[in-house]
């Protein structure tokens, strides 16, 4: 009779214990060692499409061609041989296996981003012949950290990249146009008596202005333009292959548009005019930060001459 118990209660546990595998919200895939897949739960075929029955006995780099193998046959090779237990994050790889994100959201990756944890499995001799991926979705903390990212790098009332960003951006290129000699121009712009607006119409038709004039700029920009919001009413633009006489072209087109624009805000309508001063890269800049101030003196010439205009840099 005491055996019978016994065994009943092994069978309750074993069946308590089914449930929890199959019912945890995290993937979990049993594989020996020719990677050949003995367990697979109701996360994995929920997210995947395939039943358990349809994958098991099969090695599993057979089924998901997308998967890594020869990166993640070097981690599992390493559990089995050293018994070690193993971890990545979606920062060192987004996704293992290419799930669809079950709630997907204007802006975000369309695959679930994982994390791994690699756990070998010993028989009663101690021997390691299996080992057991434990597959996390962290979906929602990937995009919540990439969004905080986002926000330090873009300027809140533009949406253009704020002045850290553009920085960097300004140290890559002129670096690149240094080294391969290829066309870049750097282009600065001032909205001309921004102060008389704020003084007349209130700093938040300011506000509409300064969002109306990164608005216009992103859709007068190619995407491998960087703009950026310098301070103020200063914006500054990063334009790649780009040579002075295309520069030349695109200043005057963003100085028209700008002259045409008119805000509507609650104080009333804001009509105003921009100054630009541009300079394009040449071998005798010797940083970045030359580079900048060539384009600078170039504006406060521009503004010197009357404002509403756009002024070449001189080559020093």
């Amino acid at each position: 009779m005491a055996n019978q118990h016994s065994h009943n209660a092994e069978l309750d546990a074993l069946h308590l214990l089914t449930q929890l595998v199959q019912t945890i919200e995290v993937g979990l895939v049993v594989l020996d060692r020719q990677f050949r897949v003995h367990l697979w739960n109701s996360f994995m075929e929920n997210h995947s499409g395939q039943r358990a029955s349809q994958v098991r006995g099969k090695r599993i780099f057979d089924l998901f061609e997308e998967l890594p193998e020869a990166w993640l046959t070097g981690k599992l090779e390493t559990a089995f041989l050293l018994n070690n237990r193993a971890f990545t994050t979606w920062e060192q790889r987004p996704c293992i296996f290419k799930f669809p994100n079950s709630r997907p959201i204007t802006g975000q990756s369309p695959h679930m981003y994982q994390n791994l944890t690699i756990q070998p499995l010993s028989n009663r001799y101690g021997e390691v012949n299996n080992v057991a991926l434990v597959v996390y979705d962290v979906t929602v903390e990937a995009n919540h950290r990439q969004a905080l990212s986002k926000m330090s790098q873009v300027d809140t009332l533009t949406g253009l990249a704020n002045r850290r960003m553009w920085q960097q951006h300004l140290e890559q290129e002129f670096e690149r146009s240094r080294r391969y000699g290829h066309p870049s121009t750097l282009m600065v712009l001032d909205i001309d008596h921004f102060k008389t607006i704020n003084d007349t119409l209130g700093h938040s038709a300011g506000d509409r202005v300064l969002a109306a004039v990164g608005q216009k700029l992103g859709q007068l920009l190619r995407k491998s333009d960087v703009a950026a919001r310098y301070g103020g009413e200063e914006f500054t633009l990063l334009l790649p292959e780009t040579t002075q006489e295309q520069a030349s072209l695109l200043a005057e087109r963003i100085r028209a548009t700008m002259s045409e624009l008119v805000v509507e805000t609650d104080a009333g309508e804001a009509s105003f005019t921009v100054s630009i001063g541009y300079a394009p890269f040449h071998d005798g800049l010797k940083d970045n930060k030359a580079w900048f101030e060539a384009a600078d003196k170039a504006l406060y010439e521009a503004k010197r001459q009357g404002r509403n205009r756009c002024i070449l840099a001189l080559a020093s």
